[in-house]
């Protein structure tokens, strides 16, 4: 069973960091303009230079997303920011305007294009034509079913790429317009604001002005908002489909949600392709992707219309543990040398995670000042951006993440 490239959002430096740590074979990020996520923190076009060296140097590939959809108005503005790219090393660019790849084959024309799913890719005639412009690799819409994802890999030379995990949109393969009409920002320029995911009420035409609450036991309905997409179970199903690249959603995420994603699926895909014939999902796997904040899981389309299974009419986000720290080394003593990203206080029981599944328990005793000109040297509570002194067990390592147990309040 031929192995599948995994393919991990890098929404920040520190994101990239996260991402190359936890397995992804390859990374997709966003300069400073042109891409679909404007609030991802992104990159500037120095750091773009310094991303690309870091993930050549790990082995790990680097695709650039250009995937708005340019007005004329920005046309000269993006082929001055595509002459700046032409000489950095990019594997690829994600696009979706047929006017930019225009533009970018005649300024790099030896540049590799993959087909964002922005371009809407729902048949295999479709995904022929970008085939015939260059297109080397197709990002399949979400609205696909299994049959027709197998189908239309197999009419191509080139390889599918299908979202495997992360959020789904309401409108057609992402391409929204709620945020432009109730906002001004534009979800195809990258500005998207989730209307889809907020809460809702009922106006009656005759009473302008009375707003009836949309509720179900007692909760806000939430009338537009979708679950999560989960195929950690349909990997076996993709993969004889014949996809080629599984992408995870998420560049707006944090690194609790990147590193505890993308462990569980580069030890999930790396058991699969070693052993097909009695691969089956370990249930820490589900675990770990239950821990992690979500809003509950679907398949999506892969095997028909979703309807109600992939609706969440009753709440927002789940979770079961929450990040409190990184692990940024060791002192001379042996003692970890964390940065606190969440309150937590001396005596918690927390669990450390890392790549390759791994994990531990820690309790969070004795907390130390790293400074030792602190005046007060046993702390019982810490607080985020504090720099501190924790015992850790002899796996622990930079990278890794502390985050409350189960059952703990935060």
């Amino acid at each position: 069973m031929k192995k599948p490239e995994l393919l991990a959002p890098a929404g920040t430096m520190e994101k990239l960091d996260y991402a190359i740590r936890y397995g992804a074979d390859a990374v997709y990020l966003g300069g400073p303009a042109f891409g679909l996520r404007t609030s991802a923190g992104n990159f500037s076009l120095p750091e773009l230079a310094r991303a690309l060296r870091r993930c050549h140097d790990s082995g790990v590939r680097c695709y650039l997303t250009v995937n708005s959809y340019a007005p004329d108005s920005s046309l000269a503005q993006l082929e001055q920011y595509l002459q700046y790219l032409a000489d950095l090393p990019f594997d690829a660019y994600i696009i979706s305007d047929p006017g930019v790849l225009r533009m970018v084959r005649r300024i790099s024309p030896e540049r590799e294009l993959h087909l964002s799913t922005q371009a809407n890719t729902i048949n295999h005639e479709a995904a022929l034509f970008w085939q015939d412009q260059g297109i080397s690799r197709i990002n399949l819409a979400r609205e696909m079913t299994l049959a027709d994802i197998s189908t239309t890999a197999a009419a191509l030379t080139i390889p599918c790429e299908v979202f495997v995990h992360g959020a789904l949109c309401i409108a057609y393969s992402g391409r929204c317009l709620l945020s432009s009409a109730m906002t001004g920002r534009s979800a195809n320029q990258g500005a998207c604001t989730q209307p889809c995911r907020w809460k809702y009420a009922l106006v009656e035409e005759t009473r302008p002005g009375e707003y009836y609450p949309v509720v179900e036991e007692n909760n806000t309905t939430l009338v537009f908002n979708s679950r999560d997409l989960c195929l950690l179970e349909q990997l076996p199903e993709l993969l004889r489909a014949g996809v080629g690249a599984l992408k995870i959603e998420g560049r707006m995420k944090g690194i609790h949600y990147l590193a505890g994603v993308l462990r569980v699926y580069r030890a999930a895909l790396d058991a699969l392709c070693a052993d097909p014939d009695t691969w089956h999902p370990d249930p820490a796997w589900l675990e770990e992707l239950n821990s992690l904040s979500h809003r509950g899981y679907t398949t999506g389309f892969l095997f028909g219309d979703p309807r109600a299974v992939g609706q969440s009419y009753q709440g927002g986000y789940q979770r079961s543990h929450q990040l409190v720290a990184s692990v940024e080394g060791r002192n001379d003593s042996g003692d970890g040398v964390v940065l606190v990203r969440n309150r937590f206080h001396a005596g918690d029981r927390l669990e450390l995670i890392g790549p390759a599944m791994k994990r531990a328990t820690v309790t969070a005793a004795p907390l130390r000042a790293l400074d030792p000109e602190t005046a007060v040297q046993v702390l019982d509570t810490v607080h985020p951006n504090m720099r501190v002194l924790i015992p850790l067990p002899p796996e622990a390592a930079a990278g890794d993440l502390l985050r409350l147990a189960a059952g703990s309040s935060f």
